[in-house]
């Protein structure tokens, strides 16, 4: 199979996994979604603390954050590169979580930034790496969530 090719494929498959963790998202699927990352994943998330290190880790946070929510989930992304190159790939794109906080009127997500480390293990695209953020507002320190792409 020549780079090209190969590449392709690759991003194809990144790309599929990403649909997956989406509709598992939706889904309120956390087996399903946690099955893209790998036991060693180091997530920088927006809510604290900090990072999370490992997998099981992560899902507890996930876990959290459901049980927090009422109603539909829904998910948007925009702007998503994919690179990939051998076992290693990231991708980096806008995303929105549209969700009802319990004992909240409000459902309309923020827009963040995020990007994600995948690597090949064993065949598979698993991520190893992920980062979401918002922009701060550098004289208050407060961030600003109501941006729009």
């Amino acid at each position: 199979m020549d780079t090209a090719t190969s590449k392709a494929k690759d991003e194809a498959q990144i790309r599929k996994l990403m649909e997956n963790w989406a509709d598992a998202l939706k889904g309120r699927d956390i087996d399903k979604m946690m099955a893209n990352y790998s036991p060693d994943v180091v997530v920088f998330g927006f809510a604290p603390p900090l990072q999370l290190k490992g997998a099981d880790q992560y899902r507890q946070n996930w876990i959290e954050f459901f049980n927090a929510l009422e109603g539909r989930i829904g998910y948007e992304t925009r702007d998503l590169e994919i690179i990939t190159h051998g076992d290693i790939a990231f991708s980096h794109f806008l995303n929105r979580i549209n969700a009802k906080m319990k004992g909240s009127d409000d459902g309309e997500g923020n827009w963040m930034r995020v990007t994600v480390c995948f690597r090949k293990i064993d065949g598979r695209w698993l991520v190893t790496h992920e980062h979401v953020s918002c922009p701060i507002d550098g004289r208050t320190g407060s961030a600003v969530l109501d941006l729009e792409p």
